[in-house]
């Protein structure tokens, strides 16, 4: 996998990004579910920040 940066200094995409550190634990047959969440919490982080409503909560 490609090495990603520790942090990247917004706390709400740490977060959503760390959880590709589970790749690597886990068969290919279930990285989509972790995409899926690493996807909706960077979703979530760009609308607080954009003021758009969360339509994911």
């Amino acid at each position: 996998m490609t090495d990603l940066p520790e942090k990247i200094g917004e706390e709400r995409v740490d977060i959503a990004l760390g959880g590709l550190a589970r790749l690597d634990a886990m068969p290919v047959s279930g990285h989509v579910g972790v995409f899926e969440e690493v996807f909706t919490g960077l979703e979530q982080a760009l609308a607080s920040v954009d003021g758009t409503p969360d339509q994911h909560r």
